[in-house]
């Protein structure tokens, strides 16, 4: 009996101790994974704003496509939120012009809906349904410079499910982790002369961008309550696009045309993105995160490495 006793005050003291050294979710301070958009609404009437900056680079001739976007959503409920997020870029091909000046890309429109919401204790995570829209707003077609398309032309239309759980490491810091599955479908669209689509002067006809399947799956770290480890790892991919029309031409047309007849088809690809980044938290409201996306895995898909960083601030 005594025995006994003892091992369970032992085992008392042992869980007491764990639990002193658990850290809460009040403690741990995020900025959110690099890529990975969080399911978690805003609290009613509350606003978030997250710009980011960033550097598409390739390279075998080095190229820079220079860009911006900035998460703007609002919690109209507890349970929705609701935004936008604006675009803007400049290109720097290589051996080409670079862009006549800063250009407005597509405009998102976004609206998320709250399933479910971590609760401390539950072994439920935050699940959300999120819809968004892209506007065709930037210029894709009758261009002057290829590096001044900025758009894709086409109403693009994204059904997604976000989730979020958080897992306690053996010392006591918090691991939390999302899966975000996105599947989006685009419009056809009409398309004149040097565009986005690889289609030059003289060019008349449509292109039909293909449908896209992007699952991320993200952990972030607290190593402290300021500063967290977070790694993105994304699988990706693209159904083909094809472009069909006609282009003003030397040789014989088609009987009664005065244009050849063009097709072309970009094939389906797939890519598995990484993007390690790291955290900085001022307070639970305001965080900075700089990090990396790197594209070098997949078929059919230009490699590239994009430096990036960004500020989350909620007000």
């Amino acid at each position: 009996m005594l025995r006994r006793c003892v091992a369970c005050t032992l085992l008392a003291a042992s869980a007491a101790a764990a639990d002193e050294l658990r850290e809460s979710r009040d403690e741990a301070w995020w900025t959110g994974p690099l890529l990975a958009p969080s399911p978690a609404t805003l609290p009613q009437g509350h606003a978030l704003v997250e710009p980011y900056l960033f550097d598409v680079i390739t390279s075998a001739p080095t190229a820079h496509d220079l860009g911006s976007l900035t998460y703007m959503l609002y919690g109209i409920t507890d349970r929705v939120t609701a935004g936008l997020i604006p675009h803007f870029g400049y290109n720097q091909p290589s051996g080409a012009p670079s862009s006549s000046g800063v250009g407005f890309g597509d405009l998102t429109l976004q609206a998320g809906y709250g399933l479910t919401q971590y609760q401390d204790g539950g072994n439920t995570p935050a699940i959300s349904l999120v819809v968004q829209e892209t506007l065709p707003t930037g210029r894709y077609d009758r261009l002057t410079s290829a590096s001044d398309g900025f758009g894709a032309g086409a109403y693009t239309t994204a059904l997604a499910v976000y989730s979020q759980d958080y897992f306690w490491m053996p010392n006591g810091r918090i691991l939390r982790g999302r899966l975000d599955l996105t599947y989006a479908f685009s419009s056809s669209v009409s398309v004149q002369g040097l565009s986005v689509y690889g289609t030059a002067d003289g060019f008349s006809g449509r292109a039909y961008p293909g449908d896209a399947f992007t699952a991320d799956a993200a952990g972030e770290y607290s190593i402290t309550s300021n500063w967290v480890l977070a790694l993105d790892v994304v699988y990706q991919h693209n159904a083909s696009t094809s472009v069909s029309g006609s282009v003003p031409g030397s040789s014989a047309p088609p009987a009664g045309t005065t244009a050849m007849a063009y097709q072309s088809e970009s094939g389906s690809s797939w890519s598995i993105v990484l993007a390690p980044a790291v955290e900085y938290n001022f307070s639970s409201a305001v965080g900075i995160i700089l990090g990396v996306r790197i594209i070098e895995i997949g078929r059919n898909t230009t490699s590239s490495v994009t430096p990036a960083v960004a500020v989350n601030m909620v007000f």
